[in-house]
């Protein structure tokens, strides 16, 4: 069982209408090291492109946060994804900030958490717990964040939209083929007109 204290916006609820994009921006701070922040969402239809993800990182100024997205299971919740670091989900993000993007979400209830690097889900359900469950509730300022120093901020901001942009796509390699050729074929063509008026 989780012997957490829930952050102050734990519990908010929200409901997607996909008639027009989403976004949704959630903030507070946390006490301790062991602390783990929990929204609940409401989607009322399925959403696309859905990008969750951190930028309060501030480049070191706060605690380096983990992000999990659940969906209800029954009585529990199951983990949808859960990441550290990703700083390549939209622009602000800094350092260790983290973030997940989902190609579709389908109506459900939902659950976001942060918590500070490294309390990890310990297992697919939110019953399963955290890594700092059984840890004695250390202040953030008097903790020293494993990878980062100690005295870290208690500040944490979390994003949610559906509208972010998809990732650029990777170019099949007949794309580098047909670029080179097309490369090839233009300095040919310099290189005869150059001579061409000698």
């Amino acid at each position: 069982m989780l012997n957490k204290i829930i952050a102050t916006s734990a519990l908010t609820l929200v409901t997607f209408a996909q008639a027009q994009a989403v976004d949704f921006s959630f903030s507070g701070n946390i006490a301790n090291h062991n602390d783990v922040v929990q929204i609940a969402l409401t989607l009322a239809t399925d959403a696309t492109n859905v990008g969750v993800w951190t930028d309060s990182f501030q480049s070191g100024i706060n605690f380096d946060p983990i992000t999990a997205v659940w969906i209800e299971s029954g009585s529990d919740w199951l983990l949808l994804g859960q990441k550290d670091d990703d700083t390549s989900i939209a622009p602000g993000q800094t350092g260790f900030d983290s973030g997940l993007r989902f190609a579709n979400l389908n109506a459900g209830n939902y659950l976001l958490t942060i918590a500070p690097f490294n309390d990890f889900a310990q297992g697919i359900l939110l019953s399963e717990g955290f890594l700092f469950d059984s840890h004695i509730p250390i202040p953030m300022s008097d903790w020293c964040q494993p990878a980062n120093h100690c005295g870290m901020g208690t500040f944490y901001s979390v994003h949610l939209s559906d509208s972010i942009a998809p990732p650029p796509p990777v170019p099949e390699p007949e794309t580098y083929v047909m670029l080179l050729a097309g490369l090839g074929l233009l300095g040919f063509m310099a290189r005869r007109r150059k001579e061409s008026a000698v």
